[in-house]
């Protein structure tokens, strides 16, 4: 009997690693072997950003709220805290956009917390 090596899922497997691995450059984008590895790395890449993306953007917002609550007189820390206290539901992202885009409305905010 013949050996059966199921060539038509083989080749299936092949072309999907080998479009994943379309716009890199050289034979990381046409070597099965050179693509395969790439696209492994790329993807290891990939998931580990989509979790850093989370901390890096919370550190932005933090910044930004800080830098807008020195200018009112107070530091991030114990803004935060009386923001907790007083019980303003309003998350970090929210806060940071007003700080950045309506500091009228951020200045109001301090000054209820105050």
């Amino acid at each position: 009997m013949p050996r059966s090596v199921n060539a038509v899922a083989s080749r299936a497997r092949r072309k999907k690693v080998l479009k994943l691995a379309k716009g890199n450059f050289g034979s990381r984008s046409n070597v099965w072997t050179v693509a395969k590895n790439t696209v492994e790395k790329g993807l290891t890449y990939a998931y580990r950003d989509r979790k850093n993306k989370k901390r890096t953007f919370r550190s932005l917002w933090i910044q930004r709220i800080n830098a807008a609550v020195r200018m009112q007189g107070l530091t991030y820390s114990e803004f935060m805290g009386k923001v907790n206290a007083k019980g303003v539901a309003l998350n970090r992202k929210v806060l940071a956009d007003l700080a950045m885009n309506h500091p009228q409305a951020f200045a109001k905010i301090v000054d209820t917390v105050k």
